[in-house]
């Protein structure tokens, strides 16, 4: 239903908003906004974090399911556990904010990565062989960005512990469980460094805090001068990002904090030796064998830019020897500014090492100036350069459209390589000789296809390792979801990559959701099978048509009280005949014939035809496993949930956003039709909500619609003129679609909200476009023009919030603010 806009009413808006500083003074708590529709001044709140209800803190804490990383040689079963949630006062540590990057400058390391809880070792093949625990020391936190890596052999494997002052290097035994350090060695993981780069299965290459250091830059008395920024004619459309440089002192911090030595590890010996000079170092790969091996880096160069991230920097790409002394300087990439939308730069980019013995170097280049709104009949080119590097690369083929995706087989005479048509948002992967010569294609698909997606092409490490695409006997092996009009079967396919004919080896059941995992020799597979009562667990699969299946691992149910929601995935059309579908969940107590206040969760996207649009996803036979932020912890407080509501949004991918408002209303209404015929939810009771593209989702159907009585929107964006160069999928800037710009701006018509909205942003929010900037002015847009509105800005968070206090919080607001505006929904019904 579409609405007039509300009059407008004068109101003291709030103009105080948390920040860092301000909630220093009184933490544990957070900032709230609110406003209300009755004529009260709008106010800013101090509150301590709230607990959620019993069961959803109960939810929150119970642990996570282990996850299982199968060692290269087969032999052994890691069990990894991670924390479930970060706590506030590792949020709180000092952190740099530089070029795109959080640092936490103690460790040199990304700030509160998550963390190993539990690690345990056991013969992969039998169950009932006893467990080796792993005996984490208690001091420093061993990471999950760099945490558990086997080595090739599967005899070892490395681990990454935190500290108050280092990121240290930790390697195991695979036999025994125990661990220790390797000594004197600190790890530099600021810019890269985040995978090993293996040597051979007991030395690898990592990099590391220069020796010596010195002291990192001081804080100037006064600024030299002021910041000048000029652009001198040039186009140079660039999207919104937060932490960007800003002086010259955080270009001093920057360069100091991102420094890193190569650094060779034997991890047998414990002994460390520097390999050529230091350097802005972003990547390291290596080819080659033995002493022939050659060491393939990146290296930021200077001037820094104050209006891109760190990834758009310009940068050398080298070869190195195996001592680290240069060999050749391959290119020297150019900042990345100019670029057009979805563009690349002209030149060449996307360097790869092929893992074969060949030590052959490959990179794309682009032969449409890197323009993908110019015509042409080629766009890109893929090269290659051989030992001993000198001379020019050789074409290895040409495409028609974009490069996106380079995998080298195992066989070490073919790649799999990936275009993406921009014009009808279209892959294609085709077989390529990296010898040259043309390409045979394998499978093509629309972007977002489900039902008809061939699978993924299945990797492993070699012996060097290095990862490439498993070729099986000339065939590929492709794992996929199986995605069908009843749901999920996963599947894995044999793909004869002579006759491109395909054999199915394994599909799930239909009463479980079970995918491949490893193939093992004679024809056994490894699985992991869930139910939608069963977690998940590890299955050794063999015999005729792989019926004999054996568990491999006894995972329990950490969150038993799930079980007791009832799930449903439902189909309906919207009114132009779009296939449409939601996940219902109804609360435990829920009896037959209630009509309860139900929350509606959706996330926008995009598709080029409504046949695509129409395909449905998940499967009722998955185990329930909410994620902390997931809105159907509401169910455990007596709301139904319909979750994963698809939001379709049909059209040309130029225009599509022409139709956004009318789509989504469609779809809402069809969504709210189905939801009142099943008769589980009171129509009159319904809220919408959605997190970052679904926050702003909700407050177009708010602004635009009254289909609903309330709103939640997390981490948004709201006034698309603070996004000029483009958002999400749209290409065109506010210059070529101004009235789409201003039309999706929920901000311009904040009068027209006239339904109570909650709104919950980090206050750190790093997201490209949704700065917390978003949030506090359509609050404060609210509550100038009457509305009623809750504003909760979280300290320390960014766009996905990790503090077990923030969580709870988080899922308390949400819950109280559905209360307060739907009812209660174990009250009458």
């Amino acid at each position: 239903m579409q609405k007039p806009p509300r009059p407008h009413r004068r109101q003291p808006a709030a103009l105080l908003f948390a920040s860092a500083a301000l909630l220093s003074l009184a933490l544990p708590g957070l900032a709230l906004a609110s406003g209300n529709g009755n004529g009260s001044n709008a106010k800013t709140l101090a509150l301590n974090y709230q607990q959620p209800s019993a069961p959803v803190r109960a939810l929150l804490d119970a642990p996570n399911l282990p996850r299982p990383i199968i060692s290269p040689d087969q032999q052994t079963l890691a069990s990894v556990q991670l924390r479930r949630l970060n706590n506030l006062e590792e949020l709180a540590r000092p952190v740099l904010r530089l070029a795109g990057l959080r640092i936490d400058p103690g460790c040199a390391c990304p700030q509160a990565q998550p963390v190993i809880q539990n690690l345990r070792l056991r013969a992969l093949l039998d169950p009932q062989a006893p467990e080796r625990p792993v005996a984490l020391p208690s001091e420093g936190k061993f990471q999950a960005f760099h945490a558990f890596h086997w080595a090739p052999d599967g005899q070892r494997f490395i681990l990454s512990r935190r500290t108050a002052t280092a990121s240290e290097l930790w390697v195991g035994d695979a036999r025994t469980g125990d661990i220790h350090p390797i000594p004197q060695l600190k790890l530099n993981l600021v810019l890269g460094g985040t995978e090993p780069v293996w040597l051979s299965p007991t030395e690898l290459l990592v990099l590391a805090l220069p020796k010596p250091r010195g002291a990192p830059p001081g804080l100037p008395a006064a600024p030299a001068g002021p910041v000048i920024q000029e652009s001198l004619g040039r186009n140079s459309p660039e999207r919104t990002y937060q932490d960007l440089l800003k002086n010259a002192r955080d270009e001093a911090l920057l360069a100091y904090h991102g420094r890193s030595q190569i650094t060779h590890v034997n991890l047998l010996t414990g002994a460390t030796r520097a390999l050529g000079e230091p350097g802005l170092f972003s990547s390291l790969a290596v080819t080659g064998e033995g002493a022939a091996h050659v060491i393939l880096s990146e290296r930021l160069l200077r001037p820094f830019s104050y209006t891109l991230p760190w990834q758009d920097f310009a940068r050398s790409v080298e070869l190195r020897r195996r001592d680290g002394q240069p060999l050749r300087e391959l290119a020297r990439l150019p900042l990345k500014q100019g670029v057009v939308l979805e563009g690349v730069l002209p030149g060449p980019r996307g360097f790869q090492a092929s893992p074969g013995k060949d030590a052959a170097i490959f990179w794309v280049e682009a032969l449409d100036g890197g323009n993908p709104n110019q015509a042409a009949a080629l766009r890109d080119r893929l090269v290659r350069l051989d030992p001993p590097y000198s001379g020019k690369p050789q074409v290895v083929t040409q495409l028609p459209q974009r490069l996106t995706r380079l995998s080298f087989l195992d066989d070490g005479e073919h790649a799999l390589l990936t275009e993406f048509d921009r014009q009808k948002s279209w892959l294609r992967t085709s077989l390529q000789p990296l010898a040259g010569g043309p390409g045979k294609t394998l499978f093509e698909h629309a972007q977002r296809e489900r039902y008809r997606h061939p699978g993924t092409p299945q990797t492993h490490m070699l012996a060097n390792g290095r990862n490439a695409v498993i070729s099986d006997q000339g065939a590929l092996l492709l794992a996929g979801p199986g995605a069908g009009p009843k749901g999920e079967r996963p599947f894995l396919d044999r793909l004869s990559l002579q006759d491109l004919s395909t054999q199915r080896l394994f599909q799930s059941e239909e009463d479980a959701y079970e995918q491949a995992v490893l193939l093992l020799d004679r024809g056994r597979l490894i699985t992991q099978r869930e139910t939608e009562t069963e977690p998940p667990n590890l299955f050794l699969r063999q015999g005729a048509g792989l019926s004999q299946a054996r568990a491999l691992s006894r995972n329990k149910d950490p969150s038993p009280q799930l079980r007791q929601i009832r799930r449903e995935l439902v189909s309906f059309k919207r009114a132009d005949g779009v296939e449409l579908s939601f996940w219902l969940y109804l609360p435990p107590d829920y009896k037959q014939g209630e009509r309860r206040p139900a929350l509606v969760w959706a996330y926008p996207l995009e598709y080029t035809d409504a046949s695509t649009a129409s395909q449905v996803g998940g499967s009722s036979n998955r185990f329930a496993s909410f994620a902390p932020l997931s809105p159907l912890m509401l169910a455990m407080d007596g709301f139904v949930v319909l979750s994963d509501a698809t939001m379709p949004v049909v059209g040309d991918p130029k225009t599509v956003n022409d139709s956004f408002v009318e789509q989504i209303t469609m779809n809402a209404r069809a969504i709210i039709d189905k939801a009142e015929e099943l008769g589980v939810v009171d129509p009159k009771r319904m809220a919408v909500g959605g997190h970052s593209y679904g926050a702003f989702m909700t407050a177009n159907l708010l602004a635009h619609t009254s289909l609903f009585k309330t709103g939640i929107a997390r981490s948004g964006a709201y006034n698309r003129t603070l996004t000029p160069f483009g958002f999400q999928s749209e290409r065109r800037s506010l210059w070529e679609a101004r009235d789409v710009y201003l039309k999706l701006s929920p901000f311009l018509v904040a009068n027209q909200i006239r339904e109570p909205l909650l709104l919950i942003h980090g206050e750190a929010d790093n997201n490209s476009g949704t700065f917390p900037l978003q949030s506090e002015r359509l609050y404060q847009a609210l509550a100038g023009t009457g509305g009623t509105v809750r504003y909760v800005s979280l300290p320390f968070e960014s766009h996905g919030y990790t503090a077990r206090e923030s969580v709870g919080h988080v899922q308390w607001e949400m819950s109280n603010w559905l209360k307060r505006y739907l009812g209660d929904p174990r009250g009458d019904n």
